[in-house]
């Protein structure tokens, strides 16, 4: 019967939940450790990359704005075969009709007729001088724009590299659990043995064989969940991390990067959570749209210059060629149109109300999931040592227990309940060391710096910043830049 004690403590050593002391170390960068598994899935994962490609997307509103300051230049060509002919009223002359003819000096009605090709060829610029500060604010509102994407990407980061820790420990708990319940299996086929031997020279009964017989069932019936369970967690694994999973390492929680204080952690989650970013973000831009609204009751000045070449432009082929160059300035003031205007002022204004009211909310979301965060953590601790000591009450029970069935103060039922005790202690001890590892991680999440550096992974980052410079200041091309 001891056996099967061993054969239970062996399964916890192999697959329990354990987490290494100290901060420093070097990580290993593939994803059979944590802090490889972070590095993958912010490497691979397809929702970050996504969110990537969607914040330089965003960058290209930018010079899109800057172009309300650079001028507009058209190149005009136009050539045609055209057809022409009329009547004029012109006196005939002595030469027509002869000196001393009596038409000299009636009307003449000639009808002309001509095929010609006129061509034009032209050049024309328009530059905008003033429209209200509307191009400024543009640009501001496309910056303030790209700020957003910026964050919304960092709040992306943050759910991914929290997804990866938590689908990371899941597969460490699932298959921890699984060889639990296979260790348990061969209890189980054990204390069948030792019951069936005890039937035959008749210390026990039929009773006692079957209740064996049920126990060892139900566990294999676990063995079958436990492993459906691990399958799903690989898969899921396979679908954050990017890669198949391998043997996994223990994994560290990560409390030491996290502030002291509850007090501390909120005000930092308030203040620098990207969540609070995009709801910040979001004020500027709603406030620079009010300004472009209002921009639309200020005068448009405009330059327009334009260079034209013309050839064979009339019936008489006689101009054939004629240049053309001229610069108009234009004012244009808007007096009424319609109300429009202002009611688009209006609504700007009710947007940047509402923009506000949603930093409001945003910061006290994240305040109250720090407030919950933590009280998971520490509930988490405080469950590992009550399951610590519930699974050493167990053992102690279960040989107890085996002790006293062997000298007939016990029946089989009592040595089997025992035995779904200490697997249940050390299942829960399992997933508390789980709990323990996610809370860490989540509490990080929840103040805002779960993040590559803050986890002391050095690797190279995704810097938004280098596309935007690449693009913002871009006067043509078509060509998309790495952004690295």
């Amino acid at each position: 019967m001891h056996l099967g004690a061993g054969v239970l403590r062996r399964s916890i050593v192999f697959g329990v939940v354990v987490w290494a002391t100290g901060a420093g170390g070097t990580f290993a960068a593939w994803a059979d450790t944590l802090p490889g598994a972070l590095i993958q899935a912010y490497v691979n994962n397809p929702q970050l990359n996504s969110q990537r490609a969607v914040v330089r997307a965003t960058d290209e509103g930018v010079p899109q704005a800057l172009s309300g300051y650079k001028p507009r230049v058209t190149a005009n060509l136009s050539t045609g075969q055209q057809y022409a002919s009329g009547v004029s009223k012109t006196p005939f002359t002595a030469a027509q009709v002869g000196t001393g003819s009596p038409l000299v000096g009636t009307p003449n009605y000639p009808r002309l007729g001509a095929g010609f090709t006129p061509s034009i060829a032209g050049v024309t610029a328009t530059e905008t001088l003033y429209n209200g500060l509307q191009t400024a604010n543009r640009t501001r509102q496309a910056e303030s724009n790209t700020s957003v994407a910026r964050e919304t990407l960092r709040v992306t980061e943050q759910t991914i590299l929290l997804n990866a820790a938590t689908v990371y420990m899941d597969l460490l708990r699932d298959g921890a659990l699984l060889e639990l319940q296979r260790r348990n299996v061969e209890v189980l086929q054990e204390q069948l043995r030792q019951t069936r031997d005890r039937f035959i020279v008749g210390e026990v009964t039929r009773t006692d064989v079957a209740q064996a017989e049920s126990s060892l069932a139900a566990g294999r019936a676990s063995v079958l969940s436990a492993e459906a369970q691990y399958s799903r967690s690989k898969a899921t694994y396979r679908q954050v991390i990017g890669v198949e999973a391998g043997t996994l390492a223990p994994g560290s929680p990560v409390d030491r990067l996290s502030p002291s204080r509850q007090p501390v952690a909120i005000e930092i989650a308030r203040a620098r959570h990207p969540s609070v970013g995009v709801a910040m973000f979001g004020i500027d831009f709603a406030v620079l749209q009010v300004k472009i609204n209002e921009g639309s009751l200020y005068p448009t000045a405009t330059l327009t210059g334009t260079v034209s070449q013309t050839w064979e432009s009339d019936l008489t082929k006689q101009a054939l060629q004629q240049f053309n160059a001229f610069v108009l300035g234009q004012l244009s003031v808007p007096i009424y149109q319609g109300g429009g205007e202002y009611s688009l002022i209006r609504q700007a204004k009710e947007t940047v109300g509402q923009k506000r009211i949603d930093l409001d909310t945003a910061r006290d979301a994240v305040q109250a999931n720090v407030v919950t965060v933590w009280a998971q953590l520490e509930a988490a601790k405080a469950q590992i040592y009550a399951t610590q000591a519930q699974v050493a009450a167990s053992e102690i029970a279960l040989n107890g227990v085996r002790e006293e069935a062997r000298v007939g103060q016990r029946t089989t039922l009592d040595v089997l309940n025992a035995i779904i005790v200490l697997v249940n202690a050390r299942t829960a001890l399992v997933t508390a060391q789980h709990d323990r590892v996610v809370a860490s991680y989540n509490l990080l999440a929840a103040v805002g710096e779960l993040n590559l550096p803050k986890l002391g992974l050095n690797i190279p980052l995704y810097d938004p910043m280098v596309h935007y410079e690449q693009v913002r200041d871009a006067w043509a091309g078509v060509r998309i830049p790495d952004g690295r």
